[in-house]
Protein backbone atom coordinates (compact mmCIF):
# COMPACT_ATOMS: atom_id res chain seq x y z
CA UNK A 1 0.00 0.00 0.00
CA UNK A 2 1.68 3.39 -1.26
CA UNK A 3 1.65 6.17 0.98
CA UNK A 4 -0.71 8.59 -0.93
CA UNK A 5 -3.27 5.97 -0.32
CA UNK A 6 -2.85 6.66 3.46
CA UNK A 7 -2.60 10.29 3.36
CA UNK A 8 -5.66 10.47 1.36
CA UNK A 9 -7.22 8.46 3.73
CA UNK A 10 -6.09 9.64 6.69
CA UNK A 11 -7.25 13.57 5.39
CA UNK A 12 -10.68 12.42 4.57
CA UNK A 13 -11.37 10.80 7.59
CA UNK A 14 -9.86 14.15 9.66
CA UNK A 15 -12.34 15.99 7.61
CA UNK A 16 -15.34 13.56 8.00
CA UNK A 17 -17.50 16.09 9.50
CA UNK A 18 -17.44 18.20 6.50
CA UNK A 19 -20.82 17.93 4.66
CA UNK A 20 -19.58 15.02 1.80
CA UNK A 21 -22.47 13.77 -0.42
CA UNK A 22 -24.79 15.51 1.87
CA UNK A 23 -26.84 16.44 -1.55
CA UNK A 24 -25.48 13.85 -4.02
CA UNK A 25 -28.32 12.45 -4.28
CA UNK A 26 -29.90 14.67 -6.64
CA UNK A 27 -30.26 14.02 -9.90
CA UNK A 28 -31.19 10.30 -9.51
CA UNK A 29 -32.33 8.24 -12.23
CA UNK A 30 -35.51 6.38 -11.37
CA UNK A 31 -34.83 3.73 -14.00
CA UNK A 32 -31.08 3.51 -13.77
CA UNK A 33 -31.40 -0.26 -13.12
CA UNK A 34 -33.16 -1.16 -16.19
CA UNK A 35 -30.27 -1.89 -18.77
CA UNK A 36 -29.29 -4.72 -20.34
CA UNK A 37 -25.84 -5.86 -19.04
CA UNK A 38 -25.51 -8.14 -21.91
CA UNK A 39 -25.43 -5.44 -24.57
CA UNK A 40 -22.19 -3.43 -25.76
CA UNK A 41 -21.98 -0.65 -23.16
CA UNK A 42 -18.86 1.58 -21.33
CA UNK A 43 -18.97 2.12 -17.75
CA UNK A 44 -16.26 4.88 -15.86
CA UNK A 45 -14.91 3.68 -12.99
CA UNK A 46 -13.04 5.95 -10.72
CA UNK A 47 -11.03 4.78 -7.84
CA UNK A 48 -8.55 6.72 -5.51
CA UNK A 49 -5.74 4.73 -6.26
CA UNK A 50 -2.52 6.82 -7.33
CA UNK A 51 1.16 4.83 -6.75
CA UNK A 52 2.17 2.99 -9.98
CA UNK A 53 2.11 -0.52 -8.58
CA UNK A 54 -1.30 0.31 -7.57
CA UNK A 55 -2.57 1.67 -10.55
CA UNK A 56 -1.29 -1.38 -12.32
CA UNK A 57 -3.18 -3.54 -10.51
CA UNK A 58 -6.26 -1.82 -11.24
CA UNK A 59 -5.75 -1.74 -14.68
CA UNK A 60 -5.00 -5.33 -14.60
CA UNK A 61 -8.35 -6.38 -12.65
CA UNK A 62 -9.85 -4.16 -15.50
CA UNK A 63 -8.09 -6.13 -18.57
CA UNK A 64 -9.58 -9.58 -16.16
CA UNK A 65 -13.02 -8.26 -16.20
CA UNK A 66 -12.90 -6.89 -20.21
CA UNK A 67 -11.48 -10.09 -20.75
CA UNK A 68 -14.63 -12.06 -19.08
CA UNK A 69 -17.11 -9.52 -19.91
CA UNK A 70 -16.01 -8.11 -23.93
CA UNK A 71 -19.31 -6.49 -24.26
CA UNK A 72 -18.64 -4.47 -21.41
CA UNK A 73 -15.62 -1.58 -21.76
CA UNK A 74 -14.35 0.10 -19.10
CA UNK A 75 -13.17 4.14 -18.60
CA UNK A 76 -11.09 4.17 -15.51
CA UNK A 77 -10.29 7.18 -13.84
CA UNK A 78 -7.78 7.43 -11.10
CA UNK A 79 -6.41 9.46 -7.89
CA UNK A 80 -10.39 10.74 -7.24
CA UNK A 81 -11.03 12.10 -3.87
CA UNK A 82 -14.63 11.38 -2.04
CA UNK A 83 -14.95 15.44 -2.92
CA UNK A 84 -14.38 14.86 -6.30
CA UNK A 85 -17.26 12.06 -6.47
CA UNK A 86 -19.46 13.87 -4.52
CA UNK A 87 -19.14 16.94 -7.27
CA UNK A 88 -19.45 14.45 -10.20
CA UNK A 89 -22.64 13.12 -8.75
CA UNK A 90 -24.24 15.97 -8.23
CA UNK A 91 -23.68 17.28 -11.45
CA UNK A 92 -24.61 14.23 -13.07
CA UNK A 93 -24.94 13.70 -16.71
CA UNK A 94 -22.54 11.44 -19.31
CA UNK A 95 -19.19 12.44 -17.24
CA UNK A 96 -20.04 11.12 -13.99
CA UNK A 97 -18.65 7.67 -12.46
CA UNK A 98 -20.95 4.48 -12.99
CA UNK A 99 -18.99 2.63 -10.40
CA UNK A 100 -16.77 4.30 -7.09
CA UNK A 101 -14.51 2.93 -5.07
CA UNK A 102 -13.18 5.05 -1.98
CA UNK A 103 -10.94 4.64 0.83
CA UNK A 104 -13.48 6.43 3.12
CA UNK A 105 -15.74 3.76 5.31
CA UNK A 106 -16.12 6.35 7.93
CA UNK A 107 -18.49 7.63 4.87
CA UNK A 108 -20.39 4.67 4.57
CA UNK A 109 -23.16 6.33 6.03
CA UNK A 110 -23.82 9.16 3.65
CA UNK A 111 -23.38 7.02 0.93
CA UNK A 112 -25.97 5.41 1.89
CA UNK A 113 -28.45 7.82 3.73
CA UNK A 114 -28.20 10.41 0.93
CA UNK A 115 -28.73 7.76 -1.75
CA UNK A 116 -25.38 9.05 -3.29
CA UNK A 117 -25.22 4.77 -4.36
CA UNK A 118 -28.08 2.34 -4.77
CA UNK A 119 -28.67 -0.04 -2.47
CA UNK A 120 -26.75 -3.71 -3.21
CA UNK A 121 -28.96 -5.91 -1.40
CA UNK A 122 -31.81 -6.05 -4.78
CA UNK A 123 -28.39 -7.34 -6.79
CA UNK A 124 -26.79 -9.87 -4.31
CA UNK A 125 -30.25 -11.34 -3.67
CA UNK A 126 -30.49 -12.01 -7.28
CA UNK A 127 -27.08 -13.00 -7.73
CA UNK A 128 -27.35 -15.47 -4.99
CA UNK A 129 -24.48 -14.36 -3.26
CA UNK A 130 -24.62 -14.01 0.70
CA UNK A 131 -22.71 -11.27 2.26
CA UNK A 132 -22.58 -12.99 5.81
CA UNK A 133 -21.20 -16.00 4.60
CA UNK A 134 -18.97 -13.70 1.51
CA UNK A 135 -17.34 -11.17 3.45
CA UNK A 136 -15.31 -11.01 7.04
CA UNK A 137 -17.73 -10.18 9.65
CA UNK A 138 -16.06 -6.35 10.43
CA UNK A 139 -16.00 -5.48 6.77
CA UNK A 140 -19.72 -6.31 6.14
CA UNK A 141 -20.76 -4.42 8.92
CA UNK A 142 -18.91 -1.61 7.65
CA UNK A 143 -20.07 -1.90 4.17
CA UNK A 144 -24.11 -0.87 4.99
CA UNK A 145 -25.98 1.47 6.91
CA UNK A 146 -29.33 1.02 8.36
CA UNK A 147 -30.54 -2.15 6.54
CA UNK A 148 -29.16 -0.20 2.94
CA UNK A 149 -26.15 -2.04 1.65
CA UNK A 150 -24.83 0.85 -0.45
CA UNK A 151 -20.92 -0.61 -0.69
CA UNK A 152 -19.30 -3.21 -1.15
CA UNK A 153 -15.39 -4.42 0.74
CA UNK A 154 -12.88 -4.11 -2.22
CA UNK A 155 -9.86 -5.16 -0.18
CA UNK A 156 -9.33 -4.39 3.22
CA UNK A 157 -6.63 -2.93 5.91
CA UNK A 158 -5.87 -4.46 8.96
CA UNK A 159 -3.69 -3.23 11.75
CA UNK A 160 -1.47 -4.94 13.93
CA UNK A 161 1.75 -4.63 16.07
CA UNK A 162 5.21 -4.17 14.47
CA UNK A 163 8.16 -4.96 17.04
CA UNK A 164 11.77 -4.49 17.24
CA UNK A 165 13.25 -8.66 17.56
CA UNK A 166 16.46 -7.41 18.55
CA UNK A 167 15.20 -4.50 21.04
CA UNK A 168 13.07 -7.37 22.57
CA UNK A 169 15.97 -9.91 23.10
CA UNK A 170 17.87 -7.27 24.62
CA UNK A 171 15.14 -6.34 26.68
CA UNK A 172 14.47 -9.82 27.75
CA UNK A 173 11.30 -10.16 26.47
CA UNK A 174 10.33 -13.53 24.94
CA UNK A 175 7.47 -12.78 23.24
CA UNK A 176 5.02 -10.00 22.01
CA UNK A 177 2.16 -8.96 24.73
CA UNK A 178 -1.48 -10.28 24.59
CA UNK A 179 -2.82 -7.78 26.63
CA UNK A 180 -2.29 -4.17 27.57
CA UNK A 181 -0.84 -4.68 30.94
CA UNK A 182 1.89 -6.88 29.34
CA UNK A 183 2.25 -4.08 26.88
CA UNK A 184 2.48 -1.53 29.19
CA UNK A 185 5.28 -3.56 31.18
CA UNK A 186 7.10 -4.48 27.75
CA UNK A 187 6.79 -0.80 26.61
CA UNK A 188 9.06 0.43 29.74
CA UNK A 189 11.44 -2.48 29.47
CA UNK A 190 11.88 -1.24 26.13
CA UNK A 191 12.45 2.03 26.87
CA UNK A 192 15.84 4.07 27.42
CA UNK A 193 15.98 7.57 28.26
CA UNK A 194 18.66 9.37 27.43
CA UNK A 195 18.68 13.35 29.56
CA UNK A 196 15.16 14.97 29.23
CA UNK A 197 14.68 12.55 26.08
CA UNK A 198 14.52 9.11 24.79
CA UNK A 199 17.50 7.06 23.13
CA UNK A 200 14.85 4.67 22.45
CA UNK A 201 10.91 4.83 23.37
CA UNK A 202 8.96 1.67 23.83
CA UNK A 203 6.05 2.66 22.10
CA UNK A 204 4.70 5.62 21.58
CA UNK A 205 1.20 5.99 23.11
CA UNK A 206 0.21 9.69 22.16
CA UNK A 207 -2.89 9.77 19.74
CA UNK A 208 -0.34 11.75 17.17
CA UNK A 209 2.09 9.12 17.18
CA UNK A 210 1.17 7.45 13.82
CA UNK A 211 -2.15 5.14 13.55
CA UNK A 212 -2.54 6.03 17.53
CA UNK A 213 -6.01 6.79 17.11
CA UNK A 214 -8.71 6.47 19.38
CA UNK A 215 -10.49 3.66 17.12
CA UNK A 216 -7.43 1.72 16.23
CA UNK A 217 -6.72 1.51 20.10
CA UNK A 218 -10.42 0.39 20.68
CA UNK A 219 -9.75 -2.58 18.45
CA UNK A 220 -8.18 -4.30 21.43
CA UNK A 221 -11.53 -3.55 23.57
CA UNK A 222 -14.76 -4.39 22.17
CA UNK A 223 -16.58 -1.26 21.91
CA UNK A 224 -20.43 -0.72 21.34
CA UNK A 225 -20.80 3.01 19.51
CA UNK A 226 -24.17 3.18 19.29
CA UNK A 227 -27.32 2.09 21.30
CA UNK A 228 -30.22 0.04 19.36
CA UNK A 229 -31.79 3.84 19.31
CA UNK A 230 -28.83 5.10 17.57
CA UNK A 231 -28.00 7.15 20.00
CA UNK A 232 -24.19 7.11 20.88
CA UNK A 233 -23.37 4.65 23.99
CA UNK A 234 -19.59 5.56 24.43
CA UNK A 235 -20.81 6.92 28.47
CA UNK A 236 -22.73 3.82 28.65
CA UNK A 237 -19.85 1.20 27.53
CA UNK A 238 -17.34 0.63 29.72
CA UNK A 239 -14.72 -0.21 27.22
CA UNK A 240 -14.23 3.34 26.54
CA UNK A 241 -13.49 4.88 30.20
CA UNK A 242 -11.66 1.64 30.15
CA UNK A 243 -9.50 2.39 26.82
CA UNK A 244 -9.27 5.88 27.79
CA UNK A 245 -7.72 5.63 31.18
CA UNK A 246 -5.32 2.87 30.21
CA UNK A 247 -3.70 4.39 27.31
CA UNK A 248 -3.57 8.08 29.57
CA UNK A 249 -2.02 5.46 32.01
CA UNK A 250 1.01 4.44 29.88
CA UNK A 251 1.51 8.39 28.33
CA UNK A 252 2.41 8.98 32.09
CA UNK A 253 4.14 5.68 32.86
CA UNK A 254 6.67 6.67 29.87
CA UNK A 255 7.43 10.23 30.88
CA UNK A 256 4.23 12.34 30.26
CA UNK A 257 2.45 14.05 27.29
CA UNK A 258 5.10 16.73 27.21
CA UNK A 259 8.19 14.99 27.00
CA UNK A 260 6.71 12.39 25.23
CA UNK A 261 5.09 14.85 22.42
CA UNK A 262 8.63 16.81 22.35
CA UNK A 263 10.47 13.54 21.27
CA UNK A 264 8.01 13.13 18.84
CA UNK A 265 8.54 16.54 16.95
CA UNK A 266 12.19 14.42 16.46
CA UNK A 267 10.50 11.69 14.24
CA UNK A 268 10.49 12.06 10.83
CA UNK A 269 7.29 11.12 8.22
CA UNK A 270 5.00 8.96 8.07
CA UNK A 271 5.66 7.18 4.58
CA UNK A 272 9.23 8.27 4.83
CA UNK A 273 12.35 6.09 5.50
CA UNK A 274 12.49 7.46 8.49
CA UNK A 275 9.65 6.78 10.20
CA UNK A 276 10.24 5.74 13.79
CA UNK A 277 10.14 2.72 13.42
CA UNK A 278 12.23 1.79 10.91
CA UNK A 279 15.15 3.90 12.43
CA UNK A 280 14.71 2.64 15.73
CA UNK A 281 13.14 5.70 17.49
CA UNK A 282 10.67 3.76 18.70
CA UNK A 283 10.70 -0.52 19.15
CA UNK A 284 7.08 -1.17 19.03
CA UNK A 285 4.44 0.53 16.49
CA UNK A 286 0.49 0.07 15.63
CA UNK A 287 0.51 -0.04 12.44
CA UNK A 288 -1.23 -1.22 9.19
CA UNK A 289 -0.34 -3.93 7.01
CA UNK A 290 0.76 -2.17 4.52
CA UNK A 291 3.70 -1.10 6.99
CA UNK A 292 5.46 -4.48 6.87
CA UNK A 293 6.54 -3.91 2.99
CA UNK A 294 7.62 -0.17 3.50
CA UNK A 295 9.84 -1.00 6.59
CA UNK A 296 11.71 -3.53 4.64
CA UNK A 297 12.57 -1.37 2.31
CA UNK A 298 13.68 0.72 4.43
CA UNK A 299 16.30 -1.82 5.38
CA UNK A 300 16.68 -1.80 9.42
CA UNK A 301 18.99 -2.67 11.16
CA UNK A 302 16.72 -5.22 13.39
CA UNK A 303 14.60 -7.99 13.04
CA UNK A 304 10.77 -6.61 12.17
CA UNK A 305 8.50 -9.04 14.26
CA UNK A 306 4.62 -8.85 13.55
CA UNK A 307 1.63 -9.78 15.95
CA UNK A 308 -1.78 -8.66 16.81
CA UNK A 309 -2.21 -5.75 19.00
CA UNK A 310 -2.48 -6.50 22.58
CA UNK A 311 -6.24 -6.78 23.88
CA UNK A 312 -7.88 -5.46 26.71
CA UNK A 313 -7.13 -7.24 30.14
CA UNK A 314 -10.88 -8.38 30.61
CA UNK A 315 -10.72 -9.19 26.88
CA UNK A 316 -7.79 -11.83 27.00
CA UNK A 317 -9.39 -14.41 25.33
CA UNK A 318 -10.20 -12.56 22.59
CA UNK A 319 -6.41 -11.94 21.60
CA UNK A 320 -5.59 -12.29 17.93
CA UNK A 321 -8.70 -9.96 17.09
CA UNK A 322 -7.55 -6.57 15.74
CA UNK A 323 -9.63 -3.26 13.99
CA UNK A 324 -10.29 -3.34 10.14
CA UNK A 325 -11.27 -0.95 7.97
CA UNK A 326 -10.47 -0.69 4.08
CA UNK A 327 -11.77 0.46 0.25
CA UNK A 328 -15.35 0.24 -0.66
CA UNK A 329 -17.23 -0.31 -3.30
CA UNK A 330 -20.27 1.23 -4.52
CA UNK A 331 -22.51 2.10 -7.58
CA UNK A 332 -23.63 5.87 -8.45
CA UNK A 333 -27.27 6.19 -8.09
CA UNK A 334 -26.79 8.76 -11.43
CA UNK A 335 -25.61 6.27 -13.30
CA UNK A 336 -27.81 4.32 -16.52
CA UNK A 337 -25.91 1.54 -16.29
CA UNK A 338 -26.30 0.23 -13.04
CA UNK A 339 -27.12 -3.41 -14.48
CA UNK A 340 -24.06 -3.52 -15.87
CA UNK A 341 -22.13 -1.53 -13.00
CA UNK A 342 -23.19 -4.45 -10.68
CA UNK A 343 -21.08 -7.25 -13.05
CA UNK A 344 -18.07 -5.20 -12.24
CA UNK A 345 -18.71 -4.12 -8.92
CA UNK A 346 -19.69 -7.99 -8.30
CA UNK A 347 -16.55 -9.08 -9.89
CA UNK A 348 -13.86 -6.88 -8.13
CA UNK A 349 -15.59 -7.51 -4.82
CA UNK A 350 -16.46 -11.49 -4.72
CA UNK A 351 -14.44 -13.04 -7.82
CA UNK A 352 -11.98 -14.92 -5.65
CA UNK A 353 -9.01 -15.05 -8.32
CA UNK A 354 -10.07 -11.60 -9.38
CA UNK A 355 -9.80 -10.57 -5.21
CA UNK A 356 -6.51 -12.72 -4.92
CA UNK A 357 -4.65 -11.14 -7.87
CA UNK A 358 -5.90 -7.14 -6.61
CA UNK A 359 -4.45 -8.09 -3.01
CA UNK A 360 -1.07 -9.74 -4.56
CA UNK A 361 -0.72 -6.47 -6.35
CA UNK A 362 -0.92 -3.84 -4.35
CA UNK A 363 0.09 -5.95 -0.67
CA UNK A 364 -3.67 -5.21 0.98
CA UNK A 365 -5.66 -7.65 3.10
CA UNK A 366 -8.16 -9.63 0.62
CA UNK A 367 -11.88 -9.16 1.14
CA UNK A 368 -13.91 -11.99 1.14
CA UNK A 369 -13.83 -14.85 3.26
CA UNK A 370 -12.55 -17.26 0.39
CA UNK A 371 -9.54 -15.07 -0.71
CA UNK A 372 -8.05 -15.18 2.85
CA UNK A 373 -8.02 -18.70 2.13
CA UNK A 374 -6.75 -19.08 -1.36
CA UNK A 375 -3.56 -20.91 -2.06
CA UNK A 376 -2.67 -18.59 -4.24
CA UNK A 377 -2.05 -15.87 -1.85
CA UNK A 378 1.59 -14.46 -1.86
CA UNK A 379 3.06 -13.11 1.11
CA UNK A 380 5.77 -12.63 3.59
CA UNK A 381 4.88 -15.21 6.06
CA UNK A 382 4.54 -12.53 8.53
CA UNK A 383 1.97 -10.86 6.36
CA UNK A 384 -0.62 -13.87 7.96
CA UNK A 385 -1.26 -12.25 10.86
CA UNK A 386 -3.00 -9.77 9.09
CA UNK A 387 -4.70 -12.02 7.21
CA UNK A 388 -5.76 -14.13 10.22
CA UNK A 389 -7.21 -10.58 12.04
CA UNK A 390 -9.04 -9.54 8.90
CA UNK A 391 -10.79 -13.62 9.07
CA UNK A 392 -11.11 -13.45 12.94
CA UNK A 393 -14.94 -13.00 13.69
CA UNK A 394 -14.29 -10.42 16.79
CA UNK A 395 -11.90 -8.15 15.21
CA UNK A 396 -14.19 -4.74 15.17
CA UNK A 397 -14.48 -1.89 12.78
CA UNK A 398 -16.13 1.94 13.76
CA UNK A 399 -19.64 1.99 12.74
CA UNK A 400 -21.00 3.66 9.76
CA UNK A 401 -23.01 6.95 10.68
CA UNK A 402 -25.32 9.50 9.17
CA UNK A 403 -22.69 12.18 9.04
CA UNK A 404 -20.03 9.96 8.20
CA UNK A 405 -17.10 10.25 10.83
CA UNK A 406 -18.02 13.29 12.81
CA UNK A 407 -18.28 11.23 16.15
CA UNK A 408 -14.83 9.64 15.69
CA UNK A 409 -13.57 13.63 15.58
CA UNK A 410 -15.19 14.05 19.09
CA UNK A 411 -14.20 11.39 20.63
CA UNK A 412 -10.63 11.60 19.55
CA UNK A 413 -10.79 15.60 20.81
CA UNK A 414 -12.19 13.75 24.26
CA UNK A 415 -8.91 11.53 23.28
CA UNK A 416 -6.45 14.45 23.07
CA UNK A 417 -7.60 16.57 26.47
CA UNK A 418 -7.61 13.06 28.79
CA UNK A 419 -3.67 12.40 27.51
CA UNK A 420 -2.90 16.23 27.68
CA UNK A 421 -4.56 16.63 31.00
CA UNK A 422 -7.11 19.06 30.27
CA UNK A 423 -9.78 17.00 31.33
CA UNK A 424 -9.41 14.96 34.14
CA UNK A 425 -12.40 13.35 34.66
CA UNK A 426 -13.12 10.80 32.27
CA UNK A 427 -16.73 9.65 32.97
CA UNK A 428 -18.09 13.67 32.70
CA UNK A 429 -15.78 13.82 29.35
CA UNK A 430 -17.65 10.87 27.81
CA UNK A 431 -21.01 12.14 28.64
CA UNK A 432 -20.14 15.44 27.47
CA UNK A 433 -18.98 14.05 24.34
CA UNK A 434 -21.95 11.57 23.89
CA UNK A 435 -24.31 14.66 23.80
CA UNK A 436 -22.39 16.43 21.27
CA UNK A 437 -22.08 13.36 19.05
CA UNK A 438 -25.80 13.24 19.62
CA UNK A 439 -26.66 16.58 18.35
CA UNK A 440 -24.82 16.53 15.48
CA UNK A 441 -26.15 13.16 14.31
CA UNK A 442 -30.14 14.82 15.00
CA UNK A 443 -28.88 17.66 13.33
CA UNK A 444 -27.09 15.91 9.92
CA UNK A 445 -30.88 14.12 9.85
Amino acid sequence: MSGNRRKSAAALAATAAISLFASACTGQSSNGAGDDASKETTLTFWHGWSAPTEVKGIEATIAAFEKAHPHIHVKVVGNMTDDKINQALRAGGSKAPDVVSSFTTNNVGKFCSSKAFVDLNPFLKKDGIDPDKTFPKAMNEYTQYNGVRCTVPLLGDAYGLYYDKDAFKAAGIASPPKTWSEFAADAKKLTKTKGDSYEQLGFMPNYHGYESTTEHYLGGWNPTYFDADGKSNIAKDPAFASMLTTQKKLVDELGGFAKLEKYRTSFGDEWGAKHPFHTGQVAMQLDGEWRLGMAEDAKPDFEIGVAPMPVADDEADTYGKGYLTGTIAGIASTSTKQNAAWELVKFMTTDTDAVVDFANAIHNVPSTLAALKSPKLKYDPRFKTFLDIAANPKSTTTPPSVNGGAYLVSLQNLGFDIEKGTQTDVKAGLEKTAREIDAAIAQAK
